[in-house]
This record gives structure tokens, C-alpha cells and sequence, in this order.
């Protein structure tokens, strides 16, 4: 682990990282996280039968969307094209709550940590904003990154 923040220059400085000398590789980087609600809340998604219609799916949209969009919500990340998006959603009765898993690849010359931790957050506050009609308690936990592979930094995995 480095001992110093990369988005600071030498004066301390916040400024966007100088990426322009690196390789190309191949990025992966795969985070999760988990929404947990009433178990009526999950039936309604697990019937299909929201008034506002898919939960899932939709969700699943506005994830790979955030993904996408990540460098222009948070300031200093650099713009990626994405190769790959996957946004798995499993139901748990035991949490009660929905499961996110969220994929990203590209090939590029920096990492898709921030992508796919933004596709899970914004997958599951969709979940909560689609839902929050009938269930206002629901909270996200364990927001966090799984691994990631490629780059000079080479693979880490939680």
C-alpha cells in the first residue's frame, strides 16, 4: 500500500492524477453491496407488482448508467470507456433486502474501482427510492470494493 494520496501535488493540492504515461491493460474491478427492508417491501419486489413497475430492472439500468457517468460525479476520477457492465441483483429472504454485485472492465490506463462502486450504490438507491413509498427504513450496508486486476498496481482482492 502506497503511503501517500495520489490526488494531491506537491504544494497539497487536490488535482487529477497524471495517467497520460501509462499502459493500456486490461481493468476489472468487481464491488458489492446489499439493501436491507421489510419483508413485505421484498415480496412486492419479488411479485413483480410495484406500482412503479420493474424494481430490478430498473435498478440494473441505473447502475450500468452510474457507471458510466461516474467522472462527472466525482470530480477528480478520469473519464473511462467502459468495455463491460454487469449489474447482478439477487433477492435474500434471510436479510431481507437485495444483494448488488456490480462488474466493470475496460481497457485503459487507469482502473474501474470508482465505477463499480458507484453502479452499486446507485443501483440500490434506486431500489430505495422505487420503494421507499411503502418502506422509508430501508438502509444500504457493506459498500465495498471486492477486487480489482490489472494495471502496474497488479490484482487485490478483499
Amino acid at each position: 500500500m502506497k503511503d501517500q494520496l495520489t490526488h494531491f501535488n506537491a504544494s497539497g493540492e487536490a488535482h487529477m492524477v497524471d495517467v497520460g504515461q501509462k499502459s493500456v491493460t486490461s481493468r476489472v474491478a468487481v464491488a458489492e453491496g446489499r439493501i436491507v427492508m421489510l419483508p413485505a417491501t421484498l415480496e412486492l419486489i419479488k411479485q413483480g407488482n410495484h406500482k412503479k413497475g420493474d424494481v430490478l430492472g430498473i435498478a440494473r439500468i441505473a447502475g450500468i448508467m452510474a457507471a458510466k457517468k461516474t467522472a462527472d460525479l466525482i470530480p477528480l476520477c478520469h473519464p473511462i470507456a467502459l468495455t463491460h457492465v454487469d449489474i447482478q441483483l439477487t433477492t435474500d429472504d434471510r436479510l431481507p433486502g437485495v444483494h448488488c454485485q456490480a462488474r466493470v472492465e475496460c481497457s485503459g490506463v487507469t482502473g474501474v474501482e470508482m465505477e463499480a462502486l458507484t453502479a452499486v450504490q446507485i443501483s440500490l438507491l434506486t431500489i430505495y427510492d422505487m420503494c421507499k413509498a411503502v418502506d422509508r427504513g430501508m438502509h444500504m450496508e457493506q459498500i465495498q470494493l471486492l477486487k480489482k486486476a490489472g494495471g502496474k498496481s497488479g490484482d487485490w482482492i478483499r
